[in-house]
């Protein structure tokens, strides 16, 4: 069975989809829509902007979800998923490549999901380590014993967790973690807390418009982020989609269960090769690749 997976915030690079917009009029005429939906033209970031541009809050998240969600429109007839997920942003390129969502609506909640989750940032100073080489539940006694915000907060594959919450919460989780064997306990340089509580004002904003958005049935089942288990009820997939800023992404967990129902093939779909990284250090006998469109 063939599982397509779609990436998160960091898969970003300077010329991102050009390649795309030159080949095809199909996504040229998607881009040009959705240069009229964000309002400003996005294009010209992706295409031309240097690495610093792209990092603007507003410009990553749209931008990643465009790459990946046209890639899947002008492949055509040969984009047959059985499966689907996505890491973070991602799952929203996932809901709309299985017909949950509309190309259009798609593009409005991962643009309110940027901005809300600009301002969330902006309300309290917050931050995320990489804590590499330990066993999960570890990572996750320590965070627990703390004092302060610090939570679990991307499984991403067997021996690295994302750790995330208030900063000094996480600089003490760093410490910590080290002196119990941890290879690394890295600060990343992002803007917050995403997947914390800390995010709270940023779920309750997105939840509001998730919930005046229309849902479809999907063609395929999706392996959300909050639970990891294959779902396609819509209003179980909103339900989910509304607490993932809060609660984990369960990658790790995710790609194990879409192997155990049947999965032989993943196809990364959208910019960069993270998640075809990862999924080697979750089960290597499983083959990944990335799409391309010729």
């Amino acid at each position: 069975m063939k599982a397509y997976i779609f990436p998160g915030q960091g898969a970003q690079f300077t010329g991102m989809g050009l390649d795309l917009y030159e080949k095809s009029t199909l996504a040229q005429e998607l881009f040009e829509k959705a240069n009229k939906i964000l309002g400003f033209s996005i294009t010209d970031i992706m295409f031309e902007g240097t690495a610093e541009d792209l990092k603007e809050t507003k410009v990553t998240q749209p931008a990643i979800f465009l790459h990946s969600v046209i890639l899947a429109k002008v492949l055509g007839a040969s984009f047959q998923p059985e499966m689907v997920a996505g890491h973070s942003l991602g799952e929203l390129s996932a809901l709309v490549a299985n017909g949950v969502l509309s190309f259009e609506d798609g593009l409005k909640l991962v643009s309110k999901r940027a901005l809300a989750m600009q301002k969330a940032c902006e309300i309290a100073p917050s931050t995320m380590a990489a804590i590499i080489g330990l066993e999960d539940n570890i990572v996750e006694e320590v965070c627990a014993a703390i004092v302060g915000i610090v939570v679990a907060a991307n499984y991403n594959c067997p021996g690295q967790l994302v750790i995330s919450g208030e900063i000094e919460a996480v600089e003490k989780g760093c410490v910590i973690l080290k002196e119990k064997g941890a290879k690394m306990a890295v600060i990343l340089p992002v803007g917050g807390a995403f997947h914390s509580p800390m995010m709270e004002p940023a779920r309750e904003e997105l939840a509001a418009a998730i919930e005046a958005t229309t849902f479809s049935k999907p063609t395929c089942a999706v392996y959300q982020n909050v639970t990891a288990n294959a779902v396609t009820d819509p209003d179980e997939i909103k339900k989910n989609l509304m607490l993932q800023l809060t609660a984990p992404v369960k990658w790790t967990q995710s790609i194990q269960a879409m192997i155990a129902s049947g999965a032989t093939e993943f196809i990364e779909v959208g910019p960069g090769k993270v998640l075809q990284g990862l999924m080697r250090k979750i089960d290597r006998s499983v083959a990944a690749t990335g799409a391309s469109f010729e």
